[in-house]
């Protein structure tokens, strides 16, 4: 794919919201692309990935024990998405792993090529950080309001489910 359709798939995406269109073609000659199967794995739980994906079209699922009996999907992550951004800042090993769940495009951005903007360009990093708090804080409210309707129907129930 060229830039211009990473360009394309960026624009539509969460990572982009702050940028202007200049500051978009900047991050996008930052970014690599990667067409994943239906069932192909892009990272595995367990391992170290400094990515941040951006999703462009089809289904990115968040599986533990990909591959195993016991597979669980935690959540689908859906084009302009983003996924990834934990490890992305701290280097950590994945918790999940990240399974295509159709036929997947993703954008990547690796830690290292977005720090090589900060001498160039830390408007676009600027706003691309930005763009990963909102996600995380998404994820937080998220997380926040199903452990109070889980707590709210626990006590409904006086524990009994």
């Amino acid at each position: 794919m060229t830039e211009a359709g990473i360009l394309e798939g960026l624009s539509t995406s969460k990572l982009a919201v702050e940028l202007n269109d200049e500051e978009r073609r900047t991050l996008a000659r930052a970014m690599t692309l990667r067409d994943l199967k239906h069932g192909e794995v892009l990272v595995r739980e367990g391992t170290a990935d400094d990515h941040l994906y951006v999703v462009v079209s089809g289904v990115l699922g968040v599986v533990r024990g990909a591959g195993l009996e016991e597979e669980v999907t935690l959540n689908a992550i859906r084009p302009g998405d983003v996924v990834g951004e934990l490890s992305f800042l701290d280097g950590s090993t994945r918790y999940a792993s990240l399974v295509a769940l159709s036929d997947t495009r993703v954008l990547g951005l690796s830690r290292d090529a977005l720090e090589g903007l900060l001498d160039t360009n830390p408007k676009v990093v600027y706003h691309v950080m930005r763009a990963i708090v909102r996600v995380v804080h998404e994820i937080q409210r998220r997380l926040s309001m199903q452990t109070a309707e889980l707590t709210n129907y626990l006590y409904k129930t006086h524990g009994r489910y």
